[in-house]
């Protein structure tokens, strides 16, 4: 995939503290050059200093971040966390990075934080709820956001509307961004038993912003998604798919669990690079 000069562009990782030694150190410049820019927890670096904070910033002076949240809890009933968005925006302000996401899902109500992230009713009262509560996220913050589809186990008899079509109105209403999972597109689909391709026709293009690629655990009449694996063969031939129909979309792998030698993880991107390369092409074929 050819890099244009939005230097938001290409594969990028997530970053995780065992890898910063072999980021920051000695050695760390050829598997650093194969990785075009590394994603944050926001949560991790959110109101810290010292070594943490050290790091985070050495690391930023060499690439490219995006910062992704897991507690911005943007279906919930409860008010928005004020302090929680000026936490976020001081981070987001001192690393200026090129996407701020969260998931579109509920984490917990009335003051109890379940620290799991919880689907929504795709009705037409939600779709309102989380429109304006994307528009003060966006406010707060003084910039766009993405939304990251997540992975479901149960729908809701109140449902009106397939996900895909929530997803791009409430890209519509809130005029904000998407951040598609394409391990979580394959983890629902195989639960709820649509097609992941009808799925990804119903995105709009010109709302993805960046992709991720994770591993799942798959248990024979459902499967879960722990980021704890490599990608699964199917997840790569949605995302050659997925490039197919969105083009060159910044790429991560994403893996919070027995998380592997940086080395390993730097591999594994490469097949991303090489199969989206691949897609893009025989689209342009």
């Amino acid at each position: 995939m050819t890099l244009c000069q939005d230097p938001f562009q290409g594969f990028g990782l997530g970053l995780r503290p065992q890898h910063f030694p072999d980021i920051l150190g000695p050695d760390g410049d050829e598997d650093l050059g194969r990785v075009d820019w590394f994603e944050i927890i926001s949560e991790n670096f959110m109101a810290v200093g010292g070594m943490p904070l050290r790091n985070l910033m050495a690391v930023r002076e060499r690439r490219p971040m995006a910062m992704h949240g897991v507690s911005l809890s943007i279906g919930a009933p409860d008010p928005l966390d004020d302090d929680y968005l000026k936490k976020l925006k001081s981070l987001a302000d001192l690393i200026d990075p090129a996407v701020v996401s969260d998931h579109l899902c509920w984490t917990g109500a009335h003051g109890v934080n379940l620290h799991d992230l919880l689907p929504l009713p795709l009705t037409e009262e939600t779709l309102n709820h989380v429109a304006a509560r994307v528009g003060r996220v966006q406010d707060a913050l003084g910039r766009r956001i993405a939304l990251e589809n997540a992975s479901t186990y149960v729908t809701f008899t109140s449902d009106t509307m397939d996900e895909w079509d929530f997803l791009a109105e409430l890209t519509r209403r809130a005029d904000c961004d998407l951040l598609l999972d394409i391990n979580n597109v394959y983890v629902s689909a195989f639960n709820h038993g649509f097609d992941a391709a009808d799925y990804l026709a119903g995105i709009p293009k010109d709302r993805v912003r960046q992709i991720h690629l994770a591993g799942h655990e798959h248990n024979g009449d459902h499967i879960v998604d722990t980021h704890d694996a490599p990608v699964a063969e199917p997840v790569w031939d949605l995302y050659r798919a997925a490039v197919a129909r969105f083009g060159a979309v910044p790429t991560m792998i994403e893996r919070d669990a027995n998380i592997p030698p940086f080395a390993d993880l730097v591999e594994e991107l490469g097949a991303a690079r090489r199969l989206a390369a691949e897609a893009l092409g025989e689209a342009a074929a």
